[in-house]
């Protein structure tokens, strides 16, 4: 519990490099600050897509689990998205002008242009459409990582795809159109600004210290869980109120060089704070995100490039000083964040 007189501090986290704010004045006690309307999906809609039985009104499958298309007991599914922000299509009917830059950019009046050539798939987590990620066991979680593993694995064959970013959006307000348990993949033929800030911050760190900054993460305060392979926490100067990263112990620049075991690994560190994260703020709808480097990274950037799931829950909105400035205030201390999920015992 934060302390009745703690004054304001600015932190800036090493990471990303991004000033954020912490007011606590702005809030009364950590567990004070609850989700106003959770997400509860509907256990028994009348028509869903993704449930099992009604792949025929899905966009075209690109593998399921267990890997076999006549099998209708299936686990996990992947399919293309029906509404995707990129297009498949353009790859083969892609032209290089005489005005395109080493990127394959046109450069127009005032700014750049490149086809929008990309992939945006869907991963279906669960064939039942009351059953949410948290409900599934470790290995069964383990078994969606692996997914996300093997389409980028078939991704990443497309030299003109650079960036590959996995996100599950829960809850309407956090952008999910269905409820039923499901995340995406969306293959970029650039480097997202972001992405490529966060890997400025690291190399910058790296140079400054030796050392990989997430290597390097100090959790005595911050910690809320750990495994063998991987640890939790509310990071240092964290953006949004019990914001979570899990992070691997040993440095790995991709997650896709994840294995089987680390996989049922990361799958119950993720099921843990998950379940965490829903009883202490009241089922909130929440974000993840897979921040891994670039496809192509080049050999010295493998020793400061470190992967990450990242999770924010929607607790608070964004307003005009944050889009006017990129800074954030934050209403709770990430110690005060991580003390509340950790001491909260979860039966096995």
């Amino acid at each position: 519990m934060a302390s009745p007189g703690r004054s304001p501090e600015l932190r800036q986290d090493p990471v990303t490099k991004r000033w954020v704010i912490f007011s606590p004045a702005r809030a009364k006690r950590p567990t004070d600050f609850q989700s106003k309307s959770p997400e509860n999906p509907d256990p028994n809609p009348k028509s869903c897509f993704f449930c099992i039985g009604n792949e025929h009104e899905c966009a075209p499958e690109i593998f399921r689990v267990p890997d076999d298309p006549s099998n209708p007991d299936w686990k996990i599914r992947v399919i293309q998205n029906l509404y995707p922000a990129l297009s498949r299509e353009l790859q083969n009917s892609a032209t290089v002008s005489q005005n395109s830059d080493p990127d394959g950019c046109d450069h127009v009046e005032w700014g750049r242009v490149l086809d929008g050539f990309g992939f945006h798939d869907v991963v279906i987590e669960a064939p039942v459409h009351s059953v949410q990620l948290c409900d599934l066991e470790p290995r069964e979680i383990g078994e969606v990582l692996l997914a996300y593993k093997k389409r980028i694995d078939q991704i990443a064959s497309f030299e003109s795809i650079k960036y590959v970013q996995v996100f599950k959006n829960h809850g309407a307000s956090a952008g999910a159109s269905l409820s039923h348990s499901h995340s995406q993949i969306l293959a970029l033929p650039v480097v997202p600004p972001n992405v490529s800030t966060r890997l400025d911050c690291m190399k910058e760190y790296f140079a400054r210290v030796g050392r990989c900054s997430l290597c390097e993460v100090q959790v005595k305060d911050i910690l809320i869980d750990e495994s063998k392979h991987f640890i939790s926490i509310v990071p240092f100067a964290a953006t949004f109120p019990f914001e979570i990263w899990i992070i691997p112990r040993t440095h790995s620049s991709h997650f896709h060089e994840l294995d089987c075991e680390k996989a049922v690994d990361l799958g119950g560190i993720l099921k843990l704070v998950l379940r965490k994260m829903s009883l202490q703020l009241n089922n909130p709808p929440f974000n993840f995100m897979i921040q891994t480097s670039p496809l192509q990274v080049s050999a010295p950037q493998l020793p400061y490039c470190h992967w990450f799931l990242q999770i924010v829950p929607q607790l608070t909105g964004i307003g005009g000083f944050e889009l006017g400035t990129g800074c954030y205030i934050n209403p709770v201390f990430p110690e005060d964040a991580a003390k509340v999920l950790r001491e909260l015992n979860i039966p096995a």
